[in-house]
Order: C-alpha cells, then sequence, then structure tokens
C-alpha cells in the first residue's frame, strides 16, 4: 500500500482500491480517441478538462527543465500547483510523460 499526504488529505492507493481499479480498467479498455474522449467528457467537469492537460503540461514543461516560476507565469498557475508536479516527479511519478 502506498500513502501520500497531498492538501492534509492523506489518499489510500492499494490494489484493493476498487473505484480506482475499476477506472484504470475501463481507460485500459478505450481503442480509440473518440472513445476516450467520450468517457472524459462523460466523467470529468468542465474545468477539470481544463485542469488536467494543463497539468500534464507543466509536468513537461519540469521535466524539461524550465524554471517553477518561469512555468507559474506561463501557465498562469499559482507556484504552489508547479510544485506540486515537481514533487510527484521527485516521488518517481510521470515516468512516460
Amino acid at each position: 500500500m502506498t500513502i501520500y499526504q497531498h492538501t492534509s488529505i492523506i489518499v489510500f492507493m492499494s490494489q484493493n482500491n476498487a473505484p480506482l481499479n475499476e477506472l484504470m480498467d475501463v481507460i485500459l479498455k478505450m481503442k480509440t480517441r473518440a472513445e476516450l474522449e467520450n468517457l472524459l467528457l462523460g466523467i470529468l467537469t468542465e474545468k477539470e478538462l481544463i485542469e488536467i492537460p494543463q497539468r500534464l503540461e507543466i509536468v513537461k514543461m519540469l521535466k524539461k527543465g524550465i524554471a517553477q516560476h518561469e512555468i507559474a507565469d506561463k501557465m498562469h498557475v499559482g507556484v504552489a500547483t508547479v510544485t506540486r508536479g515537481s514533487k510527484e516527479i521527485k516521488m518517481g511519478r510521470f515516468k512516460y510523460v
């Protein structure tokens, strides 16, 4: 079981997390962009559809070595948002991004 703290909320990630596992299974079953788009439009809010790709872009910029303050300015987000991405990279996440 992996436990990590994020903004004072403890999140438990384990093989026994059935809802998360089900979500991952559904995503992995998508065979086309249209299928995935249909799923994402159905389960995410408009705000999430903006924020999630933005977070991915932040991670890509961090991995290119761009300074956190520069990213925050360019993406119009707080430095804390960028720092969160940086911390996740340091934890070994985003290996395939």
